[in-house]
């Protein structure tokens, strides 16, 4: 069950698309993004790298500068301690090619997920002493590592905290104290007193922000690590940050980079997953690129996506490139499995009854949990957890609703849990097994979602008759691009659009191709995507089994829906049509 609403802001669109020479229809689709004023219109069509905000704004960037550039003058080892995702691996990279640029005796340290689990940790730390290295600087990781800073203090090491994560509070008379981890300093623009103006990056965009900022103060030329900022593209999408402000310009001039990058490791990557370097989109990032470098930290160690970024020859990054791709494959198979086997259970036991589902699967591999629940989310949306047994206790991954706010409901039944972290949408999670069924209890007992909150929302862009569906608008909706969270893909929609005909194609008849005609008698081509045995029972219930089959077989049966849907041009044989990819009917 859906609910489908249309967005309805107002602002002067005809003056806004003269101004900036545009459609009115993308002044329309920009107000809806909540982009407001010239500034910002403009920072949105056409913002640059110079728009970018001076690292030196943030908390202790000051401090962390000092810091490094003394200990490289020294020559004192330093290691940079990254995270096992996408987003770890990319800041670690960024960080350890700048440092070293600049003549620091640096190397890197990535936790393996299994034995040591997220972030920085007493193995670690412990590591790192007996290699006496003198300076560690985390990425994406150590703003809740308070405990395992103060011991590497106490065995005398410098420690440097890059990160992006929220501050851990405790709750005292009904007011929030963050809890800073005690180390020489602390970069992390989510931070109290940070002035830094945005605060939505990603741990490689502070690890970039830090390196730009050394480059600046020594005097280096900034442009020398301009190519970092494909890397910062690639973390911004697939650690699925809002693509607003600076994030839309790291990700638009990182994606123009990977498109000609010179990194031999991305390049073997880009090849053998077979996207068109050409076309490469955020799409691409998130959903073919992205998952391969993730797999590496899931299945295996993480350690192997860095070395593809660092590869040295096109034998050594095509060898690294196939052995990511093959352990993705493998990813996607084994979630596949997990994500049918939690359906089952919710859907045959009490579960189903409950607002926030805790599925606790044992043999799940742990580092899939948080695939799992993404896509069992979809099908229930309502909140999830998945929970695995893992080497100690369980361990699990949380993903949620636009209206529960996972970590703060996290934070009310924290007694129960050996450790958690995340923010709204997505958290981690460690307990005892005695305390599963429990933990299920309590968040449900807790939880004040209503039925209106459990229907999944279809927020529409505009109603848009197919008329206005033409090539110079295709082509003018590619300025609104990179699409992802935060800024999505316009959705338009258009009612009483009749199905003249279809067909199924591929291989495994899982693309739906329609002709489709609106009330004003536009006819185009319409294609389908999703789960066309769930549209063709639809079909069937508001018409008859018949009607399909003959609409299948090519014949006019008077079908009528309403669709949401997003307009591309069809290129085949060197020709190029407008139409329409549908996404929702009704």
């Amino acid at each position: 069950m859906e609910k489908w609403f249309v967005t309805r802001k107002g602002a002067p669109f005809q003056e806004i698309a003269e101004k900036f020479q545009i459609h009115p229809v993308l002044a329309r689709l920009i107000r809806n993004r909540d982009v407001i004023g010239d500034e910002n219109i403009e920072l949105y069509l056409h913002g640059t790298i110079a728009d970018l905000h001076d690292g030196m704004l943030m908390k202790d960037m000051d401090k962390a500068v000092d810091i490094l550039l003394e200990k490289i003058r020294e020559d004192k080892k330093i290691r940079i301690i990254g995270d096992y995702d996408i987003d770890g691996i990319n800041a670690t990279y960024i960080l350890q090619e700048g440092l070293r640029m600049l003549g620091g005796d640096v190397d890197t340290d990535i936790p393996d997920r299994m034995k040591d689990g997220y972030g920085l940790n007493k193995n670690l730390i412990d590591r790192a002493f007996d290699d006496e290295i003198d300076t560690i600087i985390t990425c994406d990781n150590g703003i809740a590592a308070k405990d395992e800073i103060a011991y590497g203090k106490r065995l005398g090491m410098t420690i440097i905290v890059t990160d992006h994560h929220e501050v851990p509070y405790e709750e005292m008379d009904e007011e929030k104290h963050y809890i800073l981890p005690p180390a020489d300093a602390v970069i992390d623009p989510k931070q109290e007193n940070c002035e830094y103006p945005f605060k939505g990056l990603c741990g490689a965009a502070v690890a970039y922000k830090l390196v730009e900022t050394l480059f600046q103060v020594t005097g280096r030329d900034v442009d020398d690590v301009d190519y970092l900022m494909e890397n910062v593209a690639i973390a911004t999408v697939g650690d699925v940050m809002d693509l607003v402000e600076e994030n839309r310009i790291f990700v638009k001039q990182g994606l123009e980079m990977l498109k000609r990058t010179q990194n031999l490791g991305l390049k073997a990557l880009i090849e053998c997953t077979g996207v068109d370097a050409a076309r490469l989109s955020a799409y691409h990032i998130g959903f073919v690129i992205g998952p391969c470098l993730n797999a590496s930290g899931r299945l295996d160690t993480a350690k192997r996506a860095l070395e593809l970024l660092g590869a040295k020859t096109k034998k050594e990054a095509d060898v690294l490139a196939g052995d990511l791709k093959a352990l993705n494959d493998n990813r996607k198979d084994m979630t596949a499995i997990a994500v049918e086997e939690a359906i089952q259970m919710i859907e045959e036991s009490s579960l189903q009854n409950d607002k926030v589902l805790v599925v606790y699967l044992p043999e799940c591999h742990e580092s899939l949990a948080g695939i799992v629940a993404g896509r069992v989310r979809e099908r229930f949306y309502k909140p999830i957890f998945i929970l695995t047994k893992a080497e100690e206790g369980v361990k699990g991954s949380g993903r949620s609703i636009e209206s529960y706010h996972m970590y703060e409901e996290l934070n009310k039944c924290k007694d129960l849990l050996t450790r958690f972290g995340g923010h709204k949408l997505a958290a981690g999670v460690s307990l005892e097994e005695e305390n599963v069924d429990i933990f299920r209890k309590v968040l449900n007992e807790n939880a004040t979602l209503t039925e209106d909150d459990l229907i999944a929302k279809v927020s529409i862009d505009m109603q848009m008759p197919l008329g206005y569906v033409s090539e110079k608008l295709v082509d003018e909706l590619e300025l609104l691009e990179p699409f992802g969270k935060g800024n999505t893909k316009p959705v338009f929609v258009e009612k009483e659009i009749e199905i003249l005909k279809g067909e199924k194609l591929g291989k495994n008849q899982n693309v739906l191709k329609l002709r489709v005609q609106d009330a004003q008698g536009t006819t185009m081509d319409a294609v389908y995507f999703g789960n066309i045995p769930l549209f063709e029972e639809y079909l069937e219930e508001k018409y008859d089994k018949l009607a399909v089959r003959q609409m299948l077989m090519g014949r006019r049966t008077g079908m009528k829906l309403a669709f949401t849907y997003y307009p591309t041009i069809n290129e085949y044989m060197g020709r190029k049509n407008v139409q329409i990819v549908i996404q929702n009917y009704q």
